[in-house]
């Protein structure tokens, strides 16, 4: 905690525009809430990513098959289970997908502290609900309700990221969040594999799923909206309400059909559509491809495959923060929102460009090297398109926009999961990868086309 508030106080300074007369930050009571949601996106994506590498687990693999824990596994028994891993995988991204509908919806009507609130209630319980199935049927129950509580994480942190920042800092808040998805992956690969040869891999489900509890404690007594919250000073207040957002802004929330005609939404959703399937495929994925893709020379097993996810996590935190920094200096600079949001995505589009090359690779370095150039600039991507949702709408319309865009994107990750098992069974890993390569420039072409200006949308 110590480091990441250093880390935001220095960061404040270098975002302030550089003129003469920058007037200084009053107050930080905002980056408080941000670290808030820091821990609890962290938590959201230890929990969903448990399974990748539990799947690298033998009695594991023997328990969803079906098999005596001695039976050696041939290779179409291995072939059957990437395809029962597919469907499992495919389960969660559904329910993920209905989950943001609800959880925008609810948001937007009984408020941020109450939904989020159950978000993490629901998810945690869900998490610890893994550790007691036994089939296959029961692992992909497991992962539905865990999809529809997760889905409230960003729905949620977007809305009070809408509520406690003005637009200038709002993607480099979202960027800071957003990068403890990466922390949580890191986390992942080092305590999982580690639980799981020590008890087992039903301990490394409850033991990860009871940690939500810790955060939700810490949001309900915390967390109050800006102008309800007694430790927050007027001058901060002032400032968090500089846009004047609020004066002009009704208090009734928006229904579907109101939303629906808008290109504006759809600019977001079709990008989150395009480019989270791709982040579903590294995180579902990614351990089993160091463990068996055929050009790569080494191969890693659950006892190694730790440390790659560890160097491309820290270099994906490090996207996700320094890409939406990015994009407040550029709007610091003087560019408009605009021409700083969709300059930044554009970096961040051409730096995916290469990953195609580390599916056909013999060398795990390079691989590693490429992918994780790639996943800090989808945490980049994700931290601007995210705040494109806050630039567009009002925030009475924001958590409902959110889960809209996140339902699409969750919709994209369910249709390429239920495939995917199949195509690298039949084909390797190389045409997900090619699919990764151009999907972020093919978003950012519609996004410009469906939004070309980010303007406001005005929703009578």
């Amino acid at each position: 905690m110590t480091l990441l508030k250093r880390w935001v106080e220095f960061e404040i300074i270098m975002a302030q525009p550089l003129s003469s007369n920058a007037t200084p930050v009053i107050g930080r009571y905002r980056w408080l809430i941000c670290a808030i949601l820091f821990a609890a996106t962290t938590v959201n994506y230890i929990d969903r990513n448990v399974l990748s590498f539990t799947m690298l687990d033998g009695a594991f693999r023997h328990q969803m098959l079906g098999l005596p824990a001695d039976a050696p596994l041939s290779p179409s028994d291995m072939a059957h289970y990437k395809e029962l891993m597919g469907k499992v995988d495919a389960a969660f991204k559904l329910a993920y997908a209905l989950g943001f509908l609800l959880a925008g919806w609810m948001i937007d009507r009984i408020g941020t502290r109450r939904g989020y609130g159950v978000s993490i209630g629901l998810w945690s319980l869900a998490g610890i609900g893994h550790g007691f199935v036994n089939t296959v049927s029961g692992m992909s129950w497991s992962r539905f309700l865990l999809g529809i509580g997760e889905a409230g994480n960003f729905p949620s942190a977007i809305k009070t990221v809408a509520e406690w920042f003005p637009r200038k800092e709002r993607s480099f808040a979202t960027g800071l969040f957003n990068a403890g998805a990466n922390v949580g992956i890191i986390i992942t690969a080092i305590a999982v594999p580690w639980i799981i040869a020590q008890y087992g891999w039903r301990t490394s489900f409850i033991v990860t799923g009871a940690l939500g509890f810790i955060v939700l404690v810490l949001w309900l007594a915390i967390y109050r909206r800006p102008e309800e919250h007694p430790k927050l000073g007027a001058a901060e207040l002032a400032h968090i309400r500089s846009d004047g957002e609020v004066e002009s802004e009704s208090n009734q929330p928006v229904k579907w059909r109101q939303l629906l005609p808008y290109p504006a939404l759809w600019a977001f959703a079709l990008g989150k559509f395009l480019t989270d399937a791709v982040w579903w495929f590294y995180l579902t994925w990614l351990p089993s491809f160091f463990n068996d893709n055929a050009a790569l020379e080494t191969k890693l097993d659950l006892k190694t495959v730790g440390i790659p996810f560890i160097i491309i996590y820290l270099v994906s935190d490090g996207g996700s923060i320094f890409f939406g920094w990015l994009a407040t200096r550029f709007i610091g600079l003087g560019w408009s929102v605009n021409r700083a949001r969709k300059t930044t995505m554009l970096i961040c589009a051409l730096c995916v460009v290469p990953i195609f090359i580390a599916s056909q690779t013999s060398s795990i370095v390079l691989a590693i090297a490429l992918i994780s150039l790639a996943t800090a600039a989808h945490q980049g991507w994700s931290a601007n398109l995210f705040t494109t949702v806050s630039d567009m709408f009002p925030r009475r319309a924001v958590g409902s926009v959110t889960g809209f865009g996140g339902m699409m994107g969750a919709l994209g990750g369910a249709l390429l999961a239920y495939f995917a098992g199949s195509i690298i069974a039949a084909f390797g890993y190389w045409p997900l990868f090619i699919f990764a390569s151009v999907a972020y420039l093919l978003a950012l072409g519609l996004i410009h086309v469906l939004a070309p200006r980010l303007e406001k949308v005005n929703i009578a």
